[in-house]
């Protein structure tokens, strides 16, 4: 019996504000190696830690990808990260379908990998907090979504088994293939309907038919 529900933050709560940050981080940078070796590197690098501010961050990334931290870089890195914040937007169905799984007593977190002030900022914006019982960040932990030891943070903080949860997300190597390392069962959320997989849904409202 489903006793707590897991929520991926950007992409699946939160719609980004700008085309990926992570692809046009991608892009500045330049670096030769492929997309999703890059996105594990950077991640390590931006998301397990608490820096002092975004200067520092990117100039980390930086030297770890092997690219020289030159201020016009740096610049246009904070400028893509900071336009992403503010102007993300809550999906249209995100409030109703929270504040449902409220109501019927679920147990509620949000497990992201991001920088540290990324989502906070965000969750403040739109008043998340008060739906949810455990927010779990990847800088705040040192652990990425690809560490069991993050969803094992936040089913601890709700004090539920990971029988007991499931975890819904968009992303197949972080969201469903981190929730099945931690022995949580995932769902999909794949909002354009691109991608072969059991258990998804096209939003949050299709949580309704997952939990009956």
């Amino acid at each position: 019996m489903v006793k707590a529900i897991l929520f991926d933050f950007w992409g699946t709560l939160v719609e980004n504000g700008t085309y990926s940050p992570l692809r046009q981080t991608y892009n500045i940078l330049r670096v030769r190696m492929r997309f999703s070796d890059f996105v594990i590197k950077t991640e390590q690098v931006l998301m397990t830690k608490p820096y002092s501010d975004q200067t520092q961050a990117f100039t980390e990334v930086c030297k770890a990808l092997n690219v020289e931290p030159r201020d016009f870089i740096i610049d246009k890195l904070i400028g893509v990260w900071n336009k992403n914040k503010l102007l993300a937007n809550l999906y249209p169905e995100t409030i109703k379908v929270l504040e449902k799984l409220k109501k019927e007593g679920y147990k509620l977190a949000i497990v992201s990998n991001c920088p540290n002030n990324s989502a906070e900022s965000v969750i403040e914006k739109f008043d998340l907090g008060q739906y949810f019982d455990a927010i779990v960040l990847s800088w705040e932990t040192g652990y990425l979504k690809t560490d069991k030891e993050l969803f094992e943070t936040a089913l601890n903080q709700l004090k539920v088994k990971k029988e007991d949860a499931i975890m819904v997300g968009d992303s197949i190597p972080t969201d469903v293939d981190g929730a099945k390392n931690a022995g949580i069962k995932p769902i999909l959320v794949d909002r354009r309907d691109s991608r072969e997989y059991p258990d998804k849904i096209s939003d949050l409202t299709g949580l309704n038919e997952v939990l009956k």
